[in-house]
């Protein structure tokens, strides 16, 4: 299991920091997840909690393990995947999306419509279907910049490298 930082976001989605937060609770309780907690920690809710704030049009950014998501105040979000450089909207000016996201316990399968990068620190958006390029200036680029040097602090070489499976 990866070690979480003090100051990065607590994994219990309090929006504290983690070491005012889940870091003072006795390290035994707090790595033994209920079931249902289990089943709450998946992609999809993650997706359905960030598309919630689009539609209020609140900017957010949360992390779950390689994954970075975010909204904005124009009622966007988007989900990135760190290792690869791949992105999905799953909303758009404050109207969810139904995102290709399919998941089970062991694998989780995303059909990416965008790639993504840095130009002159923004962040941009490369479609894979027509090849069309947008810039988007209210994107957290200096969030999402930290959030790929923690991911790549966090995880061993191996580790990133069983991120993307081999297509059939």
């Amino acid at each position: 299991m990866a070690k979480i930082g003090r100051n990065e976001k607590c994994p219990c989605r309090s929006g504290k920091k983690y070491k005012h937060c889940c870091a003072n609770v006795d390290q035994g309780a707090k790595n033994q997840l209920s079931p249902e907690q289990k089943i709450e920690v998946t992609l999809m809710n993650s997706v359905r909690e960030i598309q919630k704030q689009a539609v209020q049009r609140r900017e957010t950014n949360s992390e779950l393990g390689v994954f970075f998501l975010y909204s904005t105040g124009e009622g966007d979000a988007w989900v990135l995947e760190m290792t690869g450089c791949d992105c999905i909207q799953v909303a758009r000016n404050g109207e969810a999306l139904e995102p290709s996201i399919y998941e089970n316990t062991e694998t989780i399968e995303v059909n990416w419509s965008h790639m993504f990068d840095f130009r002159n620190k923004q962040l941009e958006f490369t479609a894979y279907l027509d090849k069309s390029v947008q810039l988007l200036p209210d994107a957290p680029s200096h969030e999402i910049s930290a959030a790929m040097r923690r991911i790549r602090k966090k995880f061993s070489k191996e580790q990133l490298s069983k991120v993307h499976l081999p297509s059939p």
